[in-house]
């Protein structure tokens, strides 16, 4: 083989080589049915206990809705999962057999934990089918994206995340041109390109009307079973309208948790709602 064509082969997209290869947390050990584990966590910020002995998990498959008022730790608690802060103790694991606690952000990200922040960030001046490319699972290399060419796979999983999202006919279109609604579906569809088990998305429905509003459930809800999800969010009608199990984050810790009606009717969940 010439130079020029090991060279070549060197820039093939389908194929990651082993010094970009990711770590394979394929087997994330779920045998016991649940897939995150989050027991005694405690992190104080200038001797404010932000998380207080925080307990719970998800099952493979769950949409859970995590609810709470202003300050009950919502944010810590999915800044710790994805490794942004480390708590003082405690422990999170993945499946059985992955210490989140022992890992770096990319690491968790690259391990199947995928975050949605509040704010939708896309690339602007790409259009859609672009933006789902470069999320593309894989190797990132400089030289590698400017002469990557999509294999026929890959070409048909963006077309199905597409898809998934409700975005196939918007498929050339700028991103910086689509609706807020949009923007939040494409960012969900670059997290699916990572190929995540466990979803965090954060007030995925803020700002939208209240057609994207059920969509946005829809497509939530269309996700759980090949996918955990964990959805925050302030909008009582939208959380009833997709949640099986809701918990109650207060102060740190979870205050209650179980269908909808049930935390509506729970006394502490009242007093702290009606506290705020």
């Amino acid at each position: 083989m010439s130079a020029l064509n090991k060279f070549r082969e060197t820039m093939r997209r389908d194929q990651v080589f082993d010094i970009v290869n990711k770590q394979d947390y394929s087997e994330v050990d779920t045998s016991h049915g649940q897939i995150l584990y989050v027991e005694d966590v405690t992190v104080s910020f200038d001797g404010f206990k932000a998380i207080n002995e925080l307990n719970f998990y998800i099952e493979v498959g769950e949409l859970r809705c995590m609810i709470g008022p202003n300050g009950a730790g919502k944010t810590t608690m999915m800044d710790i999962i994805t490794g942004k802060t480390k708590p003082d103790k405690g422990s999170v694991w993945f499946g059985q057999n992955i210490n989140l606690l022992k890992m770096t952000e990319p690491e968790i990200a690259q391990a199947g934990v995928g975050r949605k922040f509040q704010k939708p960030t896309v690339f602007e001046h790409h259009n859609i089918f672009e933006n789902l490319e470069m999320a593309m699972a894989g190797n990132k290399g400089v030289w590698a994206t400017y002469r990557a060419k999509l294999s026929s796979e890959q070409h048909d999983r963006i077309m199905s995340v597409m898809d998934t999202i409700g975005l196939t006919d918007n498929s050339t279109q700028r991103a910086g041109a689509l609706s807020h609604g949009q923007k939040q579906w494409l960012e969900i569809g670059m997290l699916l390109m990572q190929n995540p088990r466990l979803l965090l998305v954060d007030e995925p429905v803020a700002g939208m009307t209240h057609q994207e509003m059920d969509k946005t459930g829809e497509l939530l809800t269309s996700l759980a079973g090949e996918h955990s999800v964990v959805v925050v969010e302030h909008d009582m009608d939208f959380v009833r309208s997709i949640a099986k199990k809701v918990s109650v984050l207060h102060q740190g810790s979870i205050l209650a948790e179980g269908t909808m009606d049930e935390v509506q009717n729970n006394q502490k969940v009242i007093e702290v709602y009606l506290g705020e």
